[in-house]
């Protein structure tokens, strides 16, 4: 019997996420995308293209939060944006406000002339969604989270892009969409939100009574897969051996038969 934690299951979905990438530069924002990305680096895409999340790409693949050990370039904040422009780039954000159709919203709450709660600003979210390839993490799934509508778009959706014109929508791919409790992709009816898969230990209909919108659900939906042994030992040993994840996503263990 293989014990694995919800956090493990979480940080292997976000490496299949960046699986297939191939020579990309990977920008994950956040403890369980940086641990996932730093796996899919260790296992099913060694030519990811890493950094320490400030000014260095990185030649090797530290523990998280721990001193470079290899650096391979310098990449200060205005490269950044050279980047982007280019597209070579998957980002995966974090997401205040989800909504129906992928757009997201790390701005404020409320109306936009007079927001309840004044958050992050859209920062580098509009350029990231219509320049690169763009993933959000969401850590606890809720319907305040995953709303009907954003209160203000940061992030802009695929059927939002297309109304934009070409200028929007050439580059523009919402992938993935991972929670604490399910992993969805914008490819649904209608370029909607769509459950590819439900965390082990967890029903659709606990993601469905956790979403505020109806959600498009294909007519089997499978369990996200488990970690496999390496990736269990790569995460635990390699790349967080303090058990940092567990604070984002507090323990919920399951078992599986290998």
């Amino acid at each position: 019997m293989t014990e694995f934690s919800r956090a493990e299951v979480c940080a292997a979905a976000i490496a299949d996420a960046f699986a297939e990438d191939g020579e990309i530069f990977a920008s994950p924002m956040g403890m369980l995308p940086m641990l996932g990305v730093r796996l899919a680096k260790l296992t099913s895409n060694p030519d990811l293209v890493i950094s320490d999340g400030e000014s260095l790409f990185l030649g090797g693949t530290p523990p998280l939060f721990a001193k470079a050990d290899v650096v391979e370039g310098w990449i200060p904040f205005r490269r950044v944006f050279d980047v982007v422009a280019y597209g070579k780039r998957h980002v995966m954000m974090g997401a205040t406000q989800v909504d129906k159709q992928g757009n997201q919203n790390i701005s404020a709450i409320g109306d936009f002339a007079q927001p309840k709660r004044q958050l992050l600003g859209s920062r580098g979210a509009p350029g990231n969604t219509v320049n690169n390839r763009t993933s959000y993490w969401v850590p606890k799934h809720g319907p305040r989270v995953f709303v009907e509508n954003v209160d203000i778009v940061s992030g802009v959706g695929p059927a939002r892009a297309k109304a934009a014109g070409p200028g929007a929508s050439k580059y523009n791919d919402i992938h993935r969409i991972v929670s604490n409790l399910a992993v969805f992709d914008v490819k649904g009816e209608g370029d909607t939100v769509r459950l590819l898969s439900v965390h082990p230990g967890v029903t659709i209909d606990e993601v469905i009574e956790a979403t505020g919108f109806e959600l498009s659900i294909p007519a089997e939906v499978p369990v996200t897969r488990e970690p496999t042994e390496t990736e269990l030992m790569i995460i635990r040993n390699v790349l967080d051996p303090k058990t940092l994840r567990d604070r984002e996503v507090p323990p919920v263990t399951a078992e599986a038969t290998k």
